[in-house]
């Protein structure tokens, strides 16, 4: 079709309805297929090591259970649960500890004691830093493998029915977002006349009403969604206090607020902006809309970003800001976008010089989001591995192609706008075409009733004069048909975005399956046994020092030391000091502080050994305040 041709398609009135339409059944298939095809969210943290370890059979039972992750979780009362064979409570039921040390996150809970031979099951559930839930359950046993009466549970945390409708709000919240503050920046920036037009208006309060709902929805929801997964639990008030004492509620709670201003930035916008005629006060206006209205959108842009990836991580305090950067960007591109498409299809009045406009908040938002985007891609992937291999890393490229593809529309777009006609200039040659109309006699005596219908009928009419120019004009005619196809990508672009949010990001998914070292289970060694004798020169500073590590292998181990003197009875110092050196490594030292639990009996449990090899053991004895010696000796451990 040339540039010149006139459009042979539907009619000009079926043509918005068509359009609408077809975007709606696109949205619906597309978040159809994504809800059927994803599970539940996955998480920022993993699991990454226990002991006992998953199929374990340990002789004698432990005294507590541990789970190592590979990001920071929070715990409740319940996020550990030990279950013996016949499915009751083995573990304390106290709330789990935090044994998280040197850069590895750790939790245990306490064992009763003298439990029996049989298979035991750990059942456990916590919430990552960067909002996900995160469960899972694995088997161990005393002595010998049994039967047992635990089910395994197969649903993991985040899903089910709870899961899918939370899932459908964090979809909405972000298209609520999307129109709010780019329909709202499209006024202000590309066409402010457009604050008087009536499908503006309603495309931004439809987008804050989304984005309120989804935002209330996701509050209620969050406690069932992270523990029971129960719809009824959503009135709970103690866990709606719970989740108001977390990070993610919190940021729920700050975009409710934040909405109630931006409610009153859009009163103040489609009512005495739109009515104001001075252009002087316009101009004041206008500044001091612009200024608000971006503290308030940034505002809530940062109520994600303090709550999920971006908040966890490496680098936070640059990956926040950034994310924010990012977020108002997609909103200013896609937001805009779409209001495009409604003045386009809706509004008769909106110019080629608010196209022009429009096109370079595009262009410097698509700028925005090339720098954003491959800082974010390097800080969640980090590796090529993990771009092509990780869930995270394929739907990244998705993203990459789909923006490839937008642009490639929105190019053919900018030619379109290069050819549109204005359609105050199309209008006024209309008019120069159309014979005058007969002028009413104005000494007629005419009905007031009378008076407003013709009124009305007139305003029909000019209406529909100026939608058919608006229709009749090929140049607009093949700028909707881009837009429209700019939308349809638009629409899977933000989907597959919001999908990257809930999906756990490639570098930390390489890493726990890689089993990196410092959070590994432990591996199998055997315990270390020293013992080394020392000096510190001065009055009964002679005596042995003996080393116990169990067991013996990487990850968690204790560690004990004895200290006799020279007549072999205990013996107790002021200060005893340990560090483990791995110098093929450069690994070290790692200071070790034990407690003393006896005479001549230190004791420190949880000791990280990071990796295998042989490590050199540094032993600080001081036998008075004058009085100290070090001494070391190597060993092989894991």
């Amino acid at each position: 079709m040339s540039a010149t041709a006139p459009y042979a398609g539907p009619s000009p009135i079926r043509r918005p309805v068509a359009a609408a339409a077809l975007l709606a059944a696109l949205i619906s298939l597309v978040f159809g297929l994504l809800l059927a095809g994803a599970g539940p969210a996955s998480a920022h943290a993993a699991l990454t090591g226990s002991d006992p370890q998953d199929g374990a059979v340990v002789d004698t039972a432990p005294k507590e259970v541990t789970l190592s992750f590979s990001e920071a979780i929070a715990v409740g009362d319940d996020s550990i649960r030990v279950l013996d064979p016949s499915g009751k409570r083995a573990d304390t039921e106290a709330e789990p500890k935090d044994l998280s040390e040197g850069g590895i996150v750790r939790y245990g809970v306490a064992l009763h004691s003298g439990l029996p031979d049989g298979t035991y099951t750990v059942a456990w559930q916590a919430v990552s830093a960067d909002s996900h839930p995160i469960s899972g359950a694995f088997t161990f046993s005393i002595g010998a493998p049994s039967e047992t009466t635990v089910a395994v549970p197969t649903q993991e945390a985040g899903g089910g029915p709870v899961g899918v409708v939370y899932d459908i709000a964090r979809y909405a919240a972000y298209t609520g977002f999307v129109l709010l503050v780019g329909g709202s920046a499209f006024v202000l920036i590309c066409w402010q006349r457009g604050a008087a037009a009536l499908p503006m208006q309603r495309l931004v309060v439809r987008g804050w009403l989304t984005l309120t709902a989804a935002t209330l929805a996701m509050l209620l929801l969050r406690h069932p969604y992270t523990s029971s997964g129960k719809f009824a639990d959503a009135f709970d008030l103690a866990g709606l206090q719970s989740v108001l004492d977390t990070k993610p509620g919190a940021a729920l709670v700050s975009r409710l607020l934040l909405l109630g201003a931006a409610a009153l930035f859009i009163a103040v916008l489609f009512g005495t902006y739109a009515r104001r005629e001075d252009e002087r006060e316009k101009k004041d206006l206008t500044f001091g809309l612009a200024v608000g209205g971006g503290v308030v959108a940034a505002g809530i842009a940062a109520t994600w970003a303090m709550s999920e990836h971006a908040s966890t991580g490496i680098q936070t305090s640059i990956a926040m800001p950034v994310d924010v950067a990012h977020l108002l960007a997609v909103a200013a591109w896609l937001g805009g976008l779409a209001s495009l498409l409604v003045a386009l299809y809706r509004t008769p009045d909106i110019g080629s010089a608010a196209v022009r406009r429009f096109s370079a908040v595009a262009f410097t938002s698509v700028v925005v989001l090339a720098a954003t985007g491959i800082y974010q891609s390097w800080r969640q992937v980090g590796s090529w591995s993990a771009l092509t291999g990780t869930r995270y890393g394929q739907l990244l490229i998705l993203k990459v192609a789909l923006i490839g593809v937008l642009l490639a529309v929105a190019w053919f777009s900018r030619r379109w706008t290069g050819r549109l006609t204005d359609p105050a200039v199309a209008s006024e040659e209309a008019s120069e075409e159309e014979p005058a109309s007969e002028p009413e006699d104005a000494s007629a005596d005419v009905d007031p009733e009378r008076a407003a219908q013709l009124a009305r009928q007139r305003a029909v009419v000019t209406a529909t004069k100026k939608k058919r120019i608006r229709d009749a004009d090929p140049e607009r005619s093949g700028l909707r048909r881009s837009v429209l196809a700019e939308a349809a990508v638009a629409v899977v672009l933000l989907a597959v975005t919001t999908m990257l949010t809930s999906t756990e990001p490639g570098r930390t998914e390489e890493e726990a399956a890689a089993g990196t070292p410092s959070a590994s289970a432990p591996a199998a060694g055997g315990p270390v046994n020293l013992s080394m004798p020392f000096d510190t020169g001065g009055q009964n500073g002679k005596g042995t020092v003996r080393i116990d590590i169990e067991p013996g292998g990487t990850g968690s181990n204790d560690l004990h030391v004895w200290i006799d003197g020279s007549d072999g009875k205990p013996m107790d110092v002021p200060e005893l000091k340990l560090a483990l050196t791995l110098e093929s490594k450069d690994i070290g030292p790692l200071p070790v502080v034990p407690d003393r639990l006896a005479e001549g009996h230190w004791s420190a449990s949880a000791v990280q050994i990071p990796m295998a090899g042989d490590w050199k053991i540094d032993v600080t004895v001081r036998t008075s305040d004058i009085d100290q010696v070090t001494i070391d000796k190597n060993a092989k451990i894991g």
